[in-house]
């Protein structure tokens, strides 16, 4: 049985190694996209401090369709030319966003969001979808935040390929 542990706040970079240590032991030996999904939201939802959303939205080949969250009742589809979201899918590279107020065609599901970071999925090449996490602070996340996501995303990526 898995159980989380309190990680220090203190210094970005020891709290997501240890947050990226304790997702690889919560997803190893599970390979369902959507158990780990799951799993992995409710990790990162209370680990991370001051956010209000965490969650998936996967590519179906046309558009985003929301997964597994934590937070408030999210926008269910999102095209790939809208939003945060959008723009980290189509082109493939983190979006770190101090004002999403600011940002050209924000998508406002939840009205108390201020700041977010989006992580593109990508698999052998292929787009699965995106990793995104909401504050209701500006200027919440900044390149050290963006660093962890990416490594944290990474062993979401590696449990897909377990066998």
């Amino acid at each position: 049985m898995f159980t989380a542990t309190d990680l220090p706040t203190d210094n970005k970079p020891r709290f997501y190694a240890e947050l990226t240590a304790q997702a690889r032991a919560l997803l190893t030996d599970e390979t369902d996209r959507i158990a780990n999904a799951a799993n992995f939201a409710a990790l990162a939802y209370q680990a991370l401090p001051a956010i209000n959303w965490a969650g998936f939205y996967f590519y179906n080949g046309e558009e985003l369709v929301l997964g597994p969250f934590q937070g408030k009742p999210a926008c269910v589809r999102i095209a790939l030319n809208r939003g945060v979201c959008g723009a980290a899918a189509s082109q493939r590279r983190t979006q770190v966003v101090a004002d999403v107020h600011a940002f050209p065609g924000h998508i406002a599901c939840d009205a108390a969001s201020r700041s977010e970071v989006v992580v593109p999925l990508v698999l052998n090449g292929e787009l699965l979808g995106v990793w995104d996490v909401d504050s209701p602070e500006p200027g919440r996340f900044d390149d050290e935040d963006r660093q962890g996501m990416e490594a944290l995303c990474a062993v979401f990526l590696e449990s897909l390929g377990q066998r």
